[in-house]
């Protein structure tokens, strides 16, 4: 019986957790994966405050290193369930735990594109991380899809290890700061493939070969996709929090429609997704959490 129960340990959740057992909270943790969750895959941070620059596993790692030393308990354990009645009951593969709060930080996960093959071959030449597969394609061509600001930072980073990127954007314009926009239109290995998108994958004998755009082909040795993210909220579809296209609903304190349900970062509706609000979310949340139980 606990407090509160976080489900993700990515620096929302981390940073509930901080908070949570500062304030005297009775706090475990809940993963699918590795602690500190999307930025693992982050290859480079520039917009954190009190880091000019760090990559995202070296962020990850220190988040991670604050949990340990705050002695705070966490499970790798994937959430299947969850019963939101009075007390909540979370139920994983091997465990079942209550509390009287949680609070759901569970993140995004990449979107593919909705073409034949893509599953088949993620991790062998498709991939949605740039600085987990780059390496593997050092001196070689590859292209990336994708027109946001993590579409052009990836660029930016495969452009030093790979020959040459081809960046295949569906639109004319970028989504992204100018200064990024900039550094990606005059880096000499990355082409602009603008007002075009792929219709198909190039597979011969079991092997990826390249991709089929409206008007051409290109032969690449790996296609990096990077066209949006979903949230991770399946396992709430059955229960009545409110939801809008699998995002999270909930107040300004991160409260949900149900009480003592709390969700930050970016599994949740919003405007802006960035490391700084999901890490400010998740500490409100735990607050609100700590002074609704002192009342």
């Amino acid at each position: 019986m606990y407090d509160l129960i976080i489900i993700g340990m990515g620096i929302s959740g981390i940073s509930a957790a901080i908070y949570a057992k500062q304030a005297g909270l009775n706090v475990l943790m809940l993963e699918e994966n590795a602690p500190g969750g999307t930025i693992n895959k982050i290859a480079e941070i520039t917009n954190y405050p009190g880091f000019s620059k760090i990559t995202g596993p070296d962020l990850a790692m220190n988040l991670f290193d604050t949990i340990t030393k705050l002695n705070i308990p966490y499970k790798l354990e994937p959430v299947t369930d969850v019963i939101l009645e009075e007390l909540k009951t979370i139920k994983t593969k091997n465990n079942v735990y209550q509390a009287s709060n949680i609070l759901i930080a569970t993140g995004r996960t990449p979107v593919l594109l909705a073409l034949p093959h893509v599953k088949e071959y993620l991790g062998r030449g498709i991939s949605t991380c740039a600085l987990c597969d780059g390496a593997l394609y050092k001196n070689k061509d590859v292209a990336l899809v994708g027109g946001g600001a993590s579409a052009l930072s990836e660029a930016l980073y495969l452009s030093k290890i790979v020959h040459k990127i081809y960046l295949i954007h569906r639109r004319s314009e970028f989504r992204a700061e100018e200064n990024l926009i900039e550094q990606v239109k005059h880096t000499k290995n990355i082409e602009l493939i603008l007002n075009n998108e792929i219709t198909s994958l190039i597979i011969e004998s079991n092997t990826f070969k390249g991709i089929k755009l409206k008007n051409k082909e290109l032969l690449v040795s790996a296609l990096f996709m990077y066209i949006g993210s979903k949230p991770n909220t399946s396992f709430l579809t059955n229960t009545a929090l409110k939801l809008e296209d699998g995002y999270i609903i909930t107040n300004e304190d991160g409260l949900t429609n149900i009480p003592g349900v709390y969700a930050s970062g970016d599994c949740t509706k919003k405007e802006v997704y960035q490391i700084i609000n999901a890490a400010s979310e998740g500490a409100l949340a735990a607050i609100k959490i700590a002074q609704n139980k002192t009342l």
